[in-house]
Parts: structure tokens; C-alpha cells; sequence
């Protein structure tokens, strides 16, 4: 239960999706010393949770009706509005003055549009989707690209620390969507040249850990080189994050460049390889089987017989 002599340090936290990025990022909370009252489709990662130290709520509204905070980590936009406007949800249940930090990766406008909603009825909404994948998650070393009031962002801050390392305030609602929409954007170009390049070194018969060592070092090296590298090179594809919810992620970014009328002809191009290997039954691999479309474009192997999970 919430009491007014609680500090940041034993805030009772709803925390609602527990997936790859939220299971970790929960655990982390719990560790702080917070009273993470956890939800989630699956009820085994809830179970995890509670073995960590956490608590398990019934529903959405059990989760967020006596929590100080209520952090959602859920995967698109629907999502999102089902939780906030949903007749268990957010607006419904959660207390005045309740702080909702949301750590999805959603459309701007939707985040926006939630924010006006939430402050309206008395709730502060922070957008603040996360960047690193499911290993920076594990270390709690997350980028963290946060949209909203200065005040609102301020009181997040403690909460963010603990599951990141880079937390940046880069704007009103909704900028912190809009940022991650230009993370993924990069994030997707890199993973598809690095692709491009190990094929194009195997071609040639280089030794490709040599060849990543080096390239590491110079002007080439990247967080997707350091991180992906090795995986791609052994064609393992267990997902970190899933070339599903890159799709959904591309789909941001392509339609926010049209509305603004700015030209993405590299991004527009990567967007569709994601989607042509999303199509072929490839969306539950990790975003790195990028390097199965690379392949099967130069005749070097055949994607279904190549990708490991």
C-alpha cells in the first residue's frame, strides 16, 4: 500500500509487461528495493517475478490501483491504448497524480495523444522508450530516450537510472518516441551493412573474426558490430529483439517520415527487406537474420535451412 512517508527508494511500482525487456528491467526495481506489483499475458513470468521478490496482481486495475508508479512495457501502440483507456486500465484505476512512464516503442502521435488524456485526468505521463535489447536490459544499461514535463521526467528519473545507464530528456511528449523511431532507423541500416559485409568477406574467403576484430576498431566499429557480430557470423538468431517488432518499429518511422515530408530512401529500402523476411515466416528471429535476406539475394544459402534460434 502507498504511504506518504515513502521515498523512491520503496515506491510501489505497478510494472505491467514482463517480457524479454520488461522481465529484466522489473527485476532491477525489485532489487533497488521497490514494491513491484507485476502483470502480464503470461502468467510464468509473473511467477518469475514473484520468485525475484516482486508481487503478482489479478488484472491491469489490481496492478496500478494502489501504485505510485506504473511502468507499461507492452509491444505496439494498441497495446498501449488497451491499458490506458481500457475499462480495467489506467485512466480508470490508477490514483491522481499517479506517474505512468511508458517504456514501449509507440507511435508518436499515440503517445501524445495518451499524454493529453492521462494529464487531464490527473495521471503524469512519461514516454520513455528503451534501447540496448535484452542484454542491456539484463545489465540494466538501457538507453533510455525520455519525452514529457520537466517535472513529470524529474520524477522519473530515480526509476529510469536503476534500469539504465543513458537517460536523456530530449523533449515534450512524445519526443522520446520520436527519438527511438530514429534509433531504430539507424539501428536497422547498421545491422543490414554488417550483414552486407560479412557476406561480402566470406565471398573472398577473409577470416570474418579477424575481419570484425579489426573493423571494430576503426571508423566502421558500432554497438550492433560489437553486439551482433559474432551471432551473425554463426548464423544464430535467438531473438533479442525480434524482427516482428523491428517491422512494427519501421512501419513508425516510415509513416512519420511521410508526414513530416522527409526522405528516408536507405531506411524506406531496409524497411522492406525487414518486411520481404518478416513474409518468408522469419518475424520470430532476432533482427540480425538480416544476414538470411543478404544471403538468399546473392545465392549463397537458403534462409530457412540456415537460420538457428
Amino acid at each position: 500500500m502507498s504511504t506518504p512517508e515513502k521515498t523512491t527508494r520503496n515506491t510501489t511500482i505497478a510494472f505491467i509487461g514482463l517480457g524479454i525487456m520488461g522481465g529484466p528491467m522489473a527485476a532491477h526495481l525489485v532489487r533497488a528495493g521497490h514494491d513491484v506489483v507485476g502483470h502480464n499475458l503470461s502468467r510464468l513470468a509473473v511467477d518469475v517475478l514473484v520468485e525475484r521478490g516482486g508481487r503478482a496482481a489479478t488484472d491491469t486495475a489490481d496492478a496500478v490501483r494502489e501504485a505510485d508508479v506504473v511502468i507499461t512495457m507492452v509491444p505496439d501502440s494498441p497495446d498501449v491504448e488497451a491499458l490506458v483507456f481500457g475499462e480495467d486500465g489506467i485512466l480508470a484505476h490508477a490514483k491522481p497524480g499517479t506517474l505512468h512512464i511508458d517504456c514501449s516503442t509507440i507511435r508518436p502521435d499515440v503517445a501524445r495523444r495518451i499524454a493529453d488524456a492521462e494529464r487531464e485526468r490527473g495521471i503524469r505521463p512519461v514516454d520513455a522508450p528503451v534501447s540496448g535489447g535484452e542484454p542491456a536490459a539484463v545489465e540494466g544499461i538501457l538507453s533510455i530516450m525520455v519525452g514529457g514535463e520537466p517535472d513529470d521526467v524529474a520524477a522519473a528519473r530515480p526509476f529510469l537510472d536503476v534500469v539504465g545507464k543513458t537517460v536523456v530528456h530530449v523533449g515534450p511528449s512524445g519526443a522520446g518516441q520520436t527519438v527511438k523511431a530514429a534509433n531504430q532507423l539507424i539501428v536497422a541500416g547498421n545491422i543490414q551493412l554488417v550483414a552486407e559485409a560479412l557476406v561480402f568477406l566470406e565471398a573472398h574467403g577473409v577470416d570474418t573474426e579477424s575481419a570484425l576484430a579489426v573493423l571494430g576498431g576503426g571508423l566502421a566499429g558500432s554497438t550492433v558490430l560489437d553486439r551482433k557480430g559474432t551471432t551473425m557470423r554463426a548464423r544464430t538468431f535467438a531473438p533479442g529483439f525480434r524482427i516482428d517488432l523491428h517491422h512494427k518499429d519501421l512501419g513508425i518511422v516510415t509513416a512519420s517520415a511521410r508526414e513530416a515530408g522527409v526522405a528516408i530512401p536507405l531506411g524506406a529500402h531496409v524497411a522492406q527487406l525487414v518486411g520481404s523476411l518478416r513474409a518468408q515466416g522469419h518475424g520470430g528471429l532476432d533482427h540480425s537474420a538480416l544476414l538470411l535476406q543478404v544471403e538468399e539475394l546473392s545465392g549463397r544459402g537458403q534462409a530457412d535451412g540456415r537460420a538457428r534460434s
